[in-house]
């Protein structure tokens, strides 16, 4: 993992260089593995006659010329993807001539080829530091410029870029530098706004294109040919038309990109990608099969969310990547909130952030690498490993505190404030809260230093006492943290008393409050009648875990999670009994009870999904190993249950099938599923489509009913990339020594591309047969550490993350990942996922016992 810009490297750049402008031409026609990448940039220096570098990675340079004088090209760095710089004038011209290195991994410019039609499409992704993967560039996030493209390309090919083209040449007879003649197109893109280095794009192919415009925006939306005719654009249009008249409201600052490209771009290694104006997503955003609305929520938050960026991160920059969050927790924040306030989605956005953003933040922030929303940064390699709960969750859940705190009206003013005097500029913490603070009249010193530069999660537990009329005489609220995290944060929360009114447990009460310390009193309660269910954190204002008294618990297990009225609190209860049973405070056999009683009362489709992968999950790993088959068995047969009792046609009738389809191992639940395979008793209302057809094909594979042969035939009916990482997910997934040995070498060979390599990982930690991973542990602790140093960051981390032995659920194996940290003292990414992983073996380990003792 070369090229690791530190954070001094970078604030001693950005104070010697002023960077004006970019002018990068590429030349694409020029074969399969390399390209033509020429960069002219502009910059001033503070200091003349200082020595720096410029950022280029995997190259072959042909020339250098620095103010008219030619540089030795053989003074290039490629192991650390820098050109060394010296003697600086105050004003400077560098001209770089390279050519630079198509990737299969997702980062920098990536090639893909559609097995369909053997069409060549390309698509940039810069984040954190890529661009220099395509040209030249001082690639830090606090140094902006203006950047004018040039493309050449193949002539059926469309070149999108941050800014729309004003020209795109035919040219009958190009020859390019090696000599072939060609058909071609010269595209040019006029100089962008001023933008950092990695929201830069380029994305060529020959995409189809649906376009529109709204409000004066012009629309596009991108999609390789073989999946135009999947693409439901209507619903893509309306989703973004939403976001620009919600954000165009509460930012009082019009979108400042001009038009408005959104591109499902193959092979991406992430959801999506904030490129200005040039957004790329994850092609399983275009639906091919039928898929729950739950998914098209979630495409709506991704659609959003990235919109938001264009204000939040786009135009106003974090200086370094300490304030990632800046970037990522407030387009989080803004997108749930735009989906709630904006969308058909309404208040239920929020209770999808609570049972998906929030069981993420609460997972990661408990993990031995917890840190500072407000994170410290120290290199890149350190950031590359910090997208994750804490940063997006995390902070978008504390984001929701603060607004309650001072309230949604002051919050936008602030942001608002903060556009106006940072537009186009890079920011740091302090700017912000300078902003929330003038327009909220709140000193947010203190909330700073509590929710944004400390680590780890408080837990709030109701305590009480009752008389003989069963009504409070003292309700207090107890905040706990650990010892080696002891913060005792200032949280704004709502407590709710249920009762069951006619069968429906209804909100008799309702108290706000501060609560501050390791006791709060709430005189407010003193007087009412205990109810059914006490509910902390009503309303999800604060970000904690809450525990639930033994009578709330047994109303919740006993019947009463179906009783709710509105969809909120019953997210929150599952939440909560999901929380108790990671921390072993509630045996995994009383939760997969409870989700056994209560699940088909959740009409939520995310919280209907996740509950059943977090039941899945329980007994993989947190049921006694004597009780894992018996739970396994009451999870099918709940679901099959479920499943064949379903409306028809209804998305609750997929989602209980596809979780079935993950715990069926009996020979009548496999026949069933086989069955529909083969368009045998398909029930009423279920069309068994390309996607299903692979989830059903990999449950059988699983199984034991198919193998290599049905997955290849398989691979025939669906050609497609699609198809491709789905069958090499299956064939990893084949119950034999032999497959599994053959997806490990095909993992550590270091061929594959970063999509199919995702999907062997998959497939290879199936968990259904742990017997067959066995030799797989020691085998990881060997390879790992030369893969972290050998391959780009974003497979490294696939694999250190996938192929951790996370299902060899013994102390042996948190002994081993400590003894391979000692003796090898791995860079701080690798390290960080390794104490993860033990961490997630050590969790398993007490809630088995905790299982176990519940016997």
């Amino acid at each position: 993992m070369a090229g690791n810009l530190t954070r001094d490297e970078a604030r001693e750049r950005a104070r010697l260089l002023t960077v004006q402008s970019y002018s990068v031409e590429l030349d694409l026609t020029e074969g399969d593995e390399r390209f033509e990448s020429v960069t002219t940039v502009h910059f001033t220096c503070a200091q003349p006659g200082a020595d720096t570098f410029i950022d280029l990675h995997n190259a072959h340079v042909r020339s250098v010329v620095l103010n008219g004088a030619r540089l030795d090209a053989g003074a290039y760095d490629e192991e650390a993807g820098r050109f060394p710089l010296s003697g600086l004038a105050e004003h400077n011209e560098l001209r770089i001539d390279a050519d630079c290195t198509y990737m299969r991994t997702g980062e920098g410019l990536h090639r893909f080829v559609d097995p369909v039609d053997k069409r060549v499409y390309l698509h940039s992704q810069f984040e954190t530091a890529d661009a220099h993967r395509m040209y030249a560039c001082f690639d830090q996030p606090d140094l902006k410029a203006t950047f004018e493209l040039t493309v050449l390309a193949p002539a059926d090919w469309q070149v999108i870029s941050n800014s729309a083209p004003d020209e795109s040449l035919e040219l009958d007879q190009h020859e390019g530098r090696h000599g072939t003649l060609q058909a071609a197109k010269r595209w040019h893109f006029p100089a962008t706004p001023v933008m950092s280095t990695y929201i830069t794009a380029l994305v060529a192919g020959p995409y189809a294109s649906v376009h529109d415009e709204h409000d004066g925006i012009p629309l596009g939306i991108y999609v390789r040919q073989s999946l135009a005719e999947h693409l439901d654009a209507d619903n893509i249009f309306e989703v973004t038309k939403q976001g620009f008249d919600f954000f165009h409201r509460v930012f009082g600052l019009r979108y400042p990109f001009g038009k408005y490209d959104q591109l499902f771009v193959p092979e991406f290694n992430a959801g999506a990608m904030e490129n200005a104006g040039c957004v790329t997503f994850l092609e399983d955003y275009v639906f091919r099969s039928r898929v729950t609305d739950a998914l098209i929520e979630r495409r709506a938050e991704t659609i959003l969310h990235e919109m938001a960026h264009m204000w939040f991160g786009d135009l106003v920059t974090m200086r370094w990547w300490d304030d990632l969050w800046l970037n990522e927790s407030f387009a989080t924040y803004m997108s749930v909130l735009c989906q709630a306030e904006a969308t058909r989605w309404g208040q239920g956005a929020w209770t999808t952030f609570a049972n998906v953003e929030k069981a993420w933040a609460y997972r990661q922030d408990q993990l031995p690498s917890t840190h500072p929303i407000a994170a410290d940064i120290p290199d890149m390699h350190a950031v590359e490993v910090n997208f994750d709960g804490i940063t997006y969750a995390k902070g978008a859940s504390v984001l929701k505190q603060l607004v309650a705190y001072v309230g949604l009206d002051n919050f936008l003013a602030g942001v608002r404030a903060y556009f106006n005097e940072h537009a186009w500029g890079n920011t740091e913490l302090k700017d912000l809260l300078g902003a929330l603070e003038r327009t909220s009249g709140r000193d947010l010193s203190s909330w700073s230093k509590e929710w944004l530069e400390t680590s780890w999660v408080n837990t709030l537990r109701p305590s009480f006492d009752v008389d003989a009329e069963g009504r409070f005489t003292r309700f207090e609220v107890l905040q706990e943290a650990p010892a080696d995290y002891p913060t005792l944060r200032s949280h704004r929360v709502a407590i709710g008393l249920y009762s069951d009114v006619l069968g429906v447990l209804t909100r008799v009460k309702r108290v706000e409050l501060d609560v501050v310390g390791a006791r709060t009193t709430v005189a407010e309660l003193v007087g009412e009648l205990r109810p059914d269910l006490v509910l902390v954190n009503d309303d999800d204002l604060t970000y904690a875990k809450v525990r639930l008294d033994e009578r709330s618990l047994a109303t919740v297990v006993n019947g009463g999670i179906v009783k709710f009225a509105d969809s909120l609190p019953r997210a929150l209860c599952w939440s909560a009994a999901w929380d108790m049973t990671r921390d072993g405070e509630m045996a995994t056999r009383d939760y997969v009870t409870l989700v056994e009683s209560g699940i088909h009362s959740v009409r939520d489709l995310t919280v209907l999904q996740t509950v059943l992968r977090q039941a899945r999950q329980a007994v993989q790993q947190y049921a006694a190993p004597e009780w894992r088959d018996t739970g396994m068995a009451t999870l099918a047969a709940t679901l099959r249950r479920l499943f064949e009792g379903a409306e028809p046609g209804s998305d609750h009738q997929l989602a209980y099938l596809n979780a079935f389809a993950e715990v069926a191992t009996s020979k009548s639940d496999l026949d069933l599923l086989h069955a529909i395979l083969l368009g045998l008793n398909v029930p009423a209302g279920l069309t068994v489509d390309a996607d299903l057809r692979w989830t059903l094909t990999r449950a059988l594979v699983v199984g034991g009913v198919l193998g290599a042969a049905d997955i290849d035939a398989e691979l025939v009916r669906d050609a497609t990339a699609t198809g491709e990482r789905s069958a090499a997910q299956a064939r990893a997934s084949i119950p034999t020594e032999e497959a599994k040995a053959s997806a490990w070498a095909r993992i550590v060979g270091g061929e594959l591309s970063g999509a199919v390599l995702r999907s062997t990982i998959l497939g290879f930690g199936e968990p259904r047969r742990v017997d067959l991973l066995e030799p797989y542990g020691p085998a990881f602790f060997a390879e790992v550490a030369g893969i972290w140093k050998n391959w780009t960051s974003d497979s490294a981390q696939n694999f250190a993350i996938g192929c951790y032995p996370t299902h060899l659920i013994r102390p042996e194996t948190a002994e081993a990942t400590h003894e391979l940290i000692t003796s090898a003292q791995p860079p701080h990414g690798l390290k960080r996922l390794l104490l993860e992983g033990a961490d997630g073996i050590n969790r398993a380990l007490r809630a088995r016992a905790k299982d176990a003792a519940s016997a």
